[in-house]
């Protein structure tokens, strides 16, 4: 009811600020997010790197052992980059605050400028109002002033009393008008202020559609990262498990007897040799009787259900 008041006005501003202020939250938390992932990423990298993993293993277990790092190497990668996608989107969500804000920024200074207007309007048009008044109680005490001077003898006063009356009259008559005109000007400003309310208001309710929507929408891709995230990093430790699929434990020993082979006989015994004795005794003739061919026997299959061999989940590395 208050033509001056802007209550209503100060509250859809302040929900628009706080709106900015939510995104601006977010786009903080993107960003925190994204460092976390990034020394999270570079800390993988440099685990790799740095600390040896089975470096002395041979065979397939160590071609299993070359892609497991290589696949924590991976997803240390992998988490870099999903930093780098992170403040990629808190970027989006900077220029789009950034966006709304400068947007707004012209809405608010017309509304500015109307909300002083009006009031300077509605002041003047009230001091005209107090002026009009006074002039009509100048007015009604000239007019009083004449009644009680009808019989008085002095003409001088009498005409002194009428002068006063009619000045009255005139400035009453011109306090008047001026009162009117102001009260037209003020509704006419009324009229114009309350059409660019009703805009404002209509600009403002769009830009809350669009902000809660760019919202939901950024919050709806920041998940599906996360989610996709997930898919690629056990897609890399799939690769880790097929690598160890074909880890073949009894090629892996043959592969070392093989590669450190020294004989397939034992060494023969060393003979005494007799300084003064010419003839050498045959280390055959004397100590070799036909020592027997030693070979391994069949490798120990491994037991399924042993405890020592690891079982997570659904994955088993007899599967």
């Amino acid at each position: 009811a208050d033509i001056t008041s802007t209550a209503g006005y100060e509250c859809l501003i302040q929900h628009m600020n706080e709106g900015r202020k939510n995104c601006k939250e977010y786009e903080d938390f993107l960003k925190e997010r994204a460092s976390i992932e990034e020394k999270y990423g570079k800390e993988l990298v440099n685990l790799t790197k740095k600390k040896p993993c089975g470096q002395t293993e041979i065979n397939t277990l160590k071609r299993s052992l070359d892609v497991f790092k290589q696949q924590i190497d991976n997803i240390g990668q992998c988490h870099i980059q999903l930093a780098q996608t992170l403040r990629d989107e808190a970027r989006k969500m900077e220029e789009f605050r950034e966006r709304q804000k400068q947007e707004r920024k012209k809405i608010e200074a017309v509304m500015d400028a109307f909300h002083k207007q009006k009031l300077n309007q509605y002041k003047k048009t009230m001091e005209s109002k107090r002026n009009y008044e006074q002039r009509c109680r100048e007015k009604d005490e000239a007019e009083q002033a004449v009644s009680r001077c009808k019989n008085m003898v002095n003409a001088k006063q009498q005409e002194k009393v009428f002068a006063k009356l009619a000045h009255s009259k005139v400035t009453a008559e011109a306090a008047d008008k001026s009162y009117q005109q102001n009260i037209n000007l003020l509704d006419k400003i009324r009229e114009d202020w309350q059409k660019e309310h009703v805009s404002s208001c209509e600009f403002f309710e769009n830009q809350g559609w669009e902000r809660v929507n760019f919202f939901r929408n950024a919050v709806w891709t920041h998940v599906n990262q996360l989610s996709q995230q997930c898919v690629t990093i056990d897609v890399m430790c799939e690769e880790v498990r097929k690598a160890f699929e074909g880890c073949n434990i009894e090629k892996d020993i043959e592969y070392f007897a093989e590669s450190h082979k020294t004989g397939n006989v034992p060494p023969a015994p060393v003979p005494y040799e007799n300084y003064y004795n010419n003839q050498k005794r045959s280390p055959a003739n004397a100590w070799n009787h036909g020592t027997p061919d030693i070979r391994r026997g069949q490798l120990p299959t491994p037991v399924t259900d042993d405890p020592a061999y690891a079982t997570v989940g659904d994955f088993n590395v007899y599967q």
